[in-house]
């Protein structure tokens, strides 16, 4: 569902602590404490985690899958698969800005 890699990366891109995503959330501070330190995917009851994903949502995150394509406008990053600890082998990124202020000079 969510990772705790995804969560502490909403968290930063909205700016929030633990304390205010758990009153976003109707939460406690313990329990984003508890899902952030988790291994890989966020461990708890469906309802809280529910609740935590429609709060970030809420706020404007858009939480991808892995391999998911985004279908929402505005910046954001995502995490390249580089589970054997190699470089990633792909084409390098391209910023948006850099795209959109290209097409304004032509």
């Amino acid at each position: 569902m969510i990772t705790s890699q995804q969560l502490r990366a909403a968290r930063a891109l909205l700016g929030w602590d633990q304390r205010q995503l758990a009153e976003e959330s109707d939460t406690s501070v313990p329990t984003i404490q508890r899902m952030e330190s988790s291994d890989g995917q966020v461990r708890g009851i469906v309802r809280t985690l529910d609740k935590v994903v429609k709060a970030l949502e809420s706020a404007g995150i858009e939480l991808l899958g892995e391999n998911a394509p985004s279908v929402g406008l505005g910046r954001g990053v995502r995490l390249r698969d580089n589970s054997a600890g190699d470089k990633a082998e792909s084409e390098p990124s391209i910023m948006y800005d850099k795209a959109a202020s290209a097409s304004l000079r032509q």
